[in-house]
């Protein structure tokens, strides 16, 4: 890029463009990990060094093959301390079982901007909806709760994630299955992907076979549509066949490899997911 490396010092929208990513994304890891500009005269705007550049890169390039933001940070600059997540699920079960809404939001929002969306989704979330699902299990009215929950992580992460620069372009569509309506996967993926530079298109709940392949069309370049199935009731592998099976990737628990076509990949995880979609396409 010209100019750049004529430089001693970076404004973070110039190294942004450098790295390829966004500049929210660049402007969140310095807050959240210190990787950014390491000196600050005062009354001056943080500036990069080489040095910083570097280091950044190499989050960036981590990132990019399936690592955590956070997992990242601490591979390429181990001496600054990422907090590991985790610590607030009792906290966070305590405000949940009050249907104390803001107090959730304000916990998931502090995780969010300190550890990421995989990080937070892993070490907080994750275990949280397990012991609401072990206490319904157990005869325990909750589900109040679990709903709540919901709602506040898919609130939080609209919030606190990047927002893609205007002039990116989603190749990337996330939707559920016809008949499906458990959104929250998606949105975690929407909101990891976003922390990743990767824009993608959500469409939401129970889409029609035939208005997945209309929103395809649209596109003027090839995309991916993931398509999650929490349950085989809506893991329909006709869908692929109306579709197109080659812009399609099955998502989820609900599918089975048994009736999709040879060679689909179902993404079962969220590392799964990430590692197959960094790479938003020309």
């Amino acid at each position: 890029m010209t100019g750049v490396h004529e430089q001693e010092a970076y404004p973070v929208r110039v190294v942004a463009e450098e790295l390829g990513m966004p500049v929210a994304t660049l402007r969140s890891w310095s807050q959240r990990y210190g990787i950014g500009p390491q000196r600050h005269r005062s009354g001056r705007h943080r500036l990069y060094s080489r040095a910083d550049i570097d280091v950044a890169a190499r989050m960036l390039a981590l990132v990019r093959a399936g690592a955590s933001p956070a997992s990242a940070a601490r591979a390429v600059n181990p001496v600054s301390v990422v907090p590991e997540p985790g610590h607030g699920i009792d906290a966070l079960l305590d405000a949940a079982f009050h249907l104390d809404s803001p107090r959730v939001l304000d916990l998931l929002e502090s995780q969010l901007r300190r550890h990421g969306v995989v990080d937070t989704w892993d070490g907080l979330c994750r275990p949280a909806f397990a012991q609401i699902v072990t206490r319904q299990g157990q005869g325990e009215a909750c589900t109040d709760v679990e709903h709540l929950l919901s709602w506040a992580v898919i609130n939080a992460l609209h919030r606190i994630t990047p927002a893609p620069d205007r002039v990116a372009r989603g190749a990337v569509i996330l939707a559920c299955a016809p008949g499906e309506f458990h959104t929250l996967p998606i949105e975690i993926l929407r909101a990891a992907l976003a922390e990743k530079g990767v824009h993608a298109d959500m469409l939401g709940a129970s889409l029609p076979a035939a208005a997945l392949r209309a929103a395809l069309e649209r596109r003027s370049r090839r995309s991916t549509a993931v398509v999650w199935a929490q349950s085989p009731e809506t893991a329909d592998p006709g869908l692929l066949a109306v579709v197109g099976a080659e812009s399609v990737r099955p998502a989820g628990p609900g599918w089975s490899d048994a009736g999709l076509p040879s060679g689909t990949r179902v993404l079962r995880t969220l590392p799964d997911a990430l590692s197959e979609l960094r790479s938003p396409g020309p």
